[in-house]
């Protein structure tokens, strides 16, 4: 019998990827299995590519859930918000997030030094390619003006990206827009965001699964953890006005359906026979953001309860055997993919 290829595909989302950790941290707990020995590739964007590089590092889902806990009011600099005990304190917080919302019509709301010391304490000098897992990593090339997507060696092809340090590809697949400036590799490429294209990446997953690593369709099955969804009335007739606060929710909306109708294409889905298989919870406008970090504890919640209700069937498809240790691909192999 084939082996069973399965694929985690985690969507950006700022401070609201908490909810997919504490999923994934609801599932090691109920089941003792660790999320990183049952799939044999995993896709991460801006947070969820954190979360990615987290696992493919060897971290539990519940270290990384601490992290974001731990870091988040740091990285997003409201700690005084949430710490003031005093109605002056409250006050001074409220002031600073006014002005923070002010200035990012001109420049990026936040300075990345926080999430640069706090990824570096996760991850160290580490390398991608020191990664136990397939891992990609989607960001945009400023300067080219291209897609650009991290990748470790699991192929003779991909000679580069493992050299790089993992906080480099972190800084720079959630250098997202408006609120961090772009991140300058090493190299001096100037990186922002995956999320600008491939803020949902089970599609980026499922065409590398099929083209590069040569994986047969009716082998694949996708899981994909989306970071909420705002309820949402797209305007059949608007102007202007109508849509200049909904764009980019309707884009990123626009992108994931997309990326969903890739992977169920590429892996062979059905409604009778499924293998893509999608989490993403609806929530009233407004309710999250990606700074919010007062709501972290209601995110874990959303997360732990979705993975409640998911554990029937991620037992039975995502955990019920091992997936096949990676084995980084010798560069030296002239090689081409199937």
């Amino acid at each position: 019998m084939r082996r069973r290829r399965r694929i985690l595909a985690l969507d950006g989302g700022g401070i609201k990827g908490v909810l997919a950790a504490a999923f994934l941290d609801t599932v090691e707990t109920a089941t003792g299995k660790r999320i990183a020995d049952h799939f044999d590739l995993v896709a991460g964007t801006s947070t969820g590519g954190i979360i990615a590089l987290g696992l493919g590092l060897g971290l539990s889902a519940r270290e990384i859930v601490e992290f974001y806990v731990r870091e988040g009011p740091r990285i997003f600099d409201q700690a005084d918000a949430i710490d003031a005990k005093g109605v002056t304190q409250a006050w001074v917080a409220k002031l600073r997030a006014w002005r923070r919302r002010g200035q990012r019509l001109a420049w990026p709301k936040y300075e990345p030094d926080a999430l640069r010391v706090a990824l570096t304490t996760a991850f160290g000098s580490r390398t991608l390619g020191d990664s136990r897992l397939r891992l990609v990593i989607p960001a945009y090339h400023g300067d080219k003006d291209d897609v650009y997507v991290f990748k470790t060696r699991h192929h003779p092809r991909l000679q580069v990206d493992w050299r790089e340090r993992v906080v480099d590809v972190a800084l720079a697949t959630a250098a997202a827009p408006t609120y961090f400036r772009a991140h300058v590799m090493p190299s001096g490429a100037p990186l922002i965001d995956g999320g600008i294209w491939a803020n949902n990446p089970a599609g980026v997953a499922a065409v590398e699964a099929r083209s590069i690593l040569g994986w047969k369709v009716d082998d694949l099955f996708v899981l994909s953890l989306g970071c909420t969804e705002e309820t949402f009335d797209v305007p059949t007739s608007a102007g202007y006005k109508d849509l200049l606060l909904k764009s980019t929710e309707l884009f990123m909306r626009g992108q994931s359906r997309a990326a969903a109708g890739t992977a169920k294409l590429l892996c062979d889905h059905t409604e009778a026979a499924p293998r893509y298989f999608r989490y993403q919870i609806a929530v009233p406008a407004g309710k999250f953001s990606l700074d919010r970090v007062e709501m972290i504890d209601r995110l874990r919640g959303l997360g732990a309860s979705c993975a409640r209700d998911a554990l029937p069937t991620l037992k039975a498809i995502f955990l019920d055997t091992h997936a096949e240790p990676f084995a980084p691909a010798d560069v030296n192999d002239p090689a081409q993919p199937r």
